[in-house]
């Protein structure tokens, strides 16, 4: 622990790595919560690991990975919806032939981009190597998919839990889905950073599964499973740069142990 205090005192990587954690285990806690109750789980893998392509063309073209990332994970989420409400094709299905697909085309543009040990650290994360620039978008990006969490609360909520009544109410069902899977493609582009594309969907998961073994109620919900968010991400960037680990992995490995604790707690309690 004193290693890691000294270093977070005189190591500006460091600190840019913890806050970049703590806000991306915030927004992903929050966005998860939508995502479980909707049964969506497979939706944020498949998310996660569409924007792949859109990483390795902004590589390939001198842009920001940003653009091409969030790009393609809008792309992904529209195709998979159309495909699931325009033809007898489920949803699963759908997700299994866009996930493959757009997993693909990203493995042969990173054959064609130039940057591969950058692109290696977009697959599995690299949060210790977190610039200040990065720093800040992704809180800019992470206070924007909260403020539209906070705005639309209402209407996410009730899409979530009964969207055939949503529906009757005159509330635009289909547009609030597209709201979600925007939010969705916009914490796995900012989670890149800490845990990578291949375990985004641990860090949208997990910590809001943990807090559903504990809370009925929505709100209480989100604000549970940010906390984890936050803590899991803390308690990973101290493993990792304590021990020598990979800090992604040890983010996910907290999480998951965390759950596990719980789980067996709340089954034996």
């Amino acid at each position: 622990m004193t290693k890691f205090l000294d270093g977070l005192l005189q190591y500006h990587f460091l600190q840019n790595a913890l806050v970049t954690g703590v806000v991306i285990g915030v927004v992903a806690g929050a966005v998860g919560c939508f995502i479980i109750l909707r049964s969506m789980s497979l939706m944020g893998d498949a998310i996660s690991h569409a924007v792949l392509p859109g990483v390795a063309l902004s590589y390939i073209l001198g842009l920001n990975f940003f653009i091409g990332a969030i790009i393609f994970g809008l792309l992904a989420s529209t195709i998979i919806t159309y495909i699931k409400e325009n033809s007898i094709i489920k949803g699963d299905t759908a997700i299994g032939i866009t996930f493959s697909s757009f997993l693909a085309l990203g493995v042969i543009l990173i054959g064609l981009a130039q940057s591969s040990t950058d692109l290696f650290h977009i697959l599995f994360g690299n949060i210790l190597a977190v610039q200040d620039v990065d720093k800040y978008v992704t809180i800019a990006i992470s206070g924007m998919v909260l403020i539209l969490i906070k705005v639309f609360y209402k209407e996410l909520q009730l899409t979530s839990f009964d969207p055939v009544l949503a529906k009757s109410m005159g509330i635009k069902v289909t547009f609030y889905h597209y709201l979600l899977m925007t939010l969705l493609t916009l914490v796995s582009v900012t989670a890149m950073q800490s845990v990578g594309t291949i375990l985004i969907v641990a860090l949208l998961i997990t910590p809001a599964a943990t807090a559903y073994l504990f809370v009925k109620k929505l709100n209480q919900m989100i604000f549970l499973s940010s906390s984890i968010g936050a803590l899991v991400s803390i308690v990973g960037i101290y493993l990792g740069y304590t021990f020598n680990l990979a800090v992604g992995s040890s983010i996910v490995l907290t999480s998951a142990l965390l759950f596990g604790i719980c789980f067996i707690y709340k089954k034996w309690a």
